[in-house]
């Protein structure tokens, strides 16, 4: 739980995740993805809490962070939801009734 916090941890995932989004659709796509307009709250958001961890303030940049990670996938989650749904048990478990009225996307 110590480590949680830790700033130079923190940045190297930052770093792995930048470098994943860049190795998996390439470069060029990635620059795109985070530049479009539609994305700017989520990209500023992003890194604004990057340079929060860098100054030494993990929490707030934690949270900020998260936000524009919200942000810029809330496209995704609709398309993570069927994937979910097509998984054996899970699937079978998002479609109970109790968790469909809980979540509307599944």
């Amino acid at each position: 739980m110590v480590f949680f916090f830790d700033k130079g941890l923190l940045g190297m995932g930052n770093i792995l995740f930048f470098s994943g989004v860049t190795l998996t659709i390439g470069f060029k796509s990635s620059l795109q993805f985070f530049m479009k307009r539609q994305n700017f709250k989520g990209s500023i958001s992003f890194g604004v809490g990057f340079f929060f961890l860098l100054i030494g303030w993990p929490i707030v940049g934690m949270i900020l962070e998260a936000y524009g990670f919200i942000v810029l996938f809330s496209g995704f989650w609709p398309t993570l939801a069927v994937f979910l749904q097509k998984i054996p048990i899970m699937g079978w478990v998002l479609q109970q009734p109790y968790i469909r009225s809980v979540c509307s996307v599944c």
